[in-house]
C-alpha cells in the first residue's frame, strides 16, 4: 500500500510538471470546497462472529462524509482544510476463556465512530480550462475515535463488569494520497475517486486505515 501511494503521488506530480511546461499563463480557480461520501476501511483489531484468539488485525468498513476546503496560493499548490467522519454499527457474538478452564459467550452492539480533522498542502493543476485534475495532499492533524457499547449479555461465570458503556480516544492523524477531478462545468467537478493512507496513532497503537472518497467539487 505504501508503495502504491507514493507512486500515485510521484505520478501526480509529474503530470503537473508537465502541464507547466505546456501551459505557462492561464486563469486559475482561487479556491474550491469538497462535499462528498466516504468510506474508512479501518484497522479496528476486532471482527464479529469469531474465537477470541481471531479478533486481531481486522479492518471494517467505516461509512460517512469527507468535506475539505482549500485556498490556492498559486496555479498548482494550496492550503487544504479537510474533515472527515466515519461511523460502524455491529453486533458481536465470540467465546472467551473462563475459570476453571472453560469458555464463556459474550454478545453486545458497538455504535463506533471514527472523525479526521486535518490540514496541509494540496498539488493540483487549477487551470479554469483543465478537464482532468489528478491532485495529491499530505494531511496531519487530529483523529477522534468513540465506541459505545450496549445491549451487553454474557454467559455465567464470564465478568464484564466495567465493558458496557462508552469509550473515546483522540490522537495525532495523517493522510496522504490523492485522486481526480473532472470538470463538469466551470463551477462543479466531479471528484471520482480520491484513496488516502489514515494513519491514527492511538494510546494502544497505530491504526493503518485507508480511506476512500467521491463527489462534488465547487470552485
Amino acid at each position: 500500500m505504501h508503495k502504491f501511494l507514493l507512486a500515485f503521488l510521484l505520478a501526480a506530480f509529474s503530470g503537473l510538471t508537465v502541464v507547466a511546461q505546456t501551459t505557462t499563463t492561464s486563469e486559475y480557480k482561487k479556491s474550491e470546497f469538497f462535499v462528498g461520501y466516504s468510506n474508512n476501511q479501518v484497522d479496528t483489531g476486532v471482527s464479529p462472529n469469531d474465537d477470541f484468539s481471531d479478533i486481531v488485525d481486522d479492518r471494517e468498513s467505516f461509512h460517512g462524509f469527507n468535506v475539505s476546503g482549500v485556498y490556492n496560493f498559486s496555479r498548482y499548490f494550496g492550503i487544504k482544510g479537510d474533515v472527515s467522519g466515519t461511523y460502524n454499527n455491529k453486533s458481536y457474538d465470540f467465546t472467551v476463556p473462563t475459570v476453571p478452564p472453560a469458555t464463556g459467550r459474550v454478545r453486545f452492539d458497538a455504535d463506533s465512530s471514527l472523525y479526521n480533522f486535518l490540514g496541509g498542502i494540496q498539488i493540483k493543476d487549477n487551470a479554469s480550462e483543465a478537464r482532468l485534475k489528478p491532485f495529491a495532499h499530505i494531511l496531519a492533524g487530529a483523529g477522534h475515535g468513540r465506541v459505545k457499547v450496549d445491549n451487553l449479555t454474557c454467559d455465567l461465570g464470564v465478568d464484564c463488569s466495567g465493558f458496557e458503556g462508552t469509550t473515546s480516544e483522540t490522537g495525532f492523524a495523517a493522510a496522504f494520497g490523492g485522486g481526480l477531478d473532472i470538470k463538469l462545468n466551470n463551477r462543479i467537478d466531479l471528484r471520482a475517486i480520491q484513496i488516502d493512507y489514515n494513519p491514527i496513532r492511538f494510546d494502544n497503537g497505530t491504526t493503518h486505515n485507508v480511506r476512500f472518497g467521491i463527489g462534488l467539487v465547487f470552485k
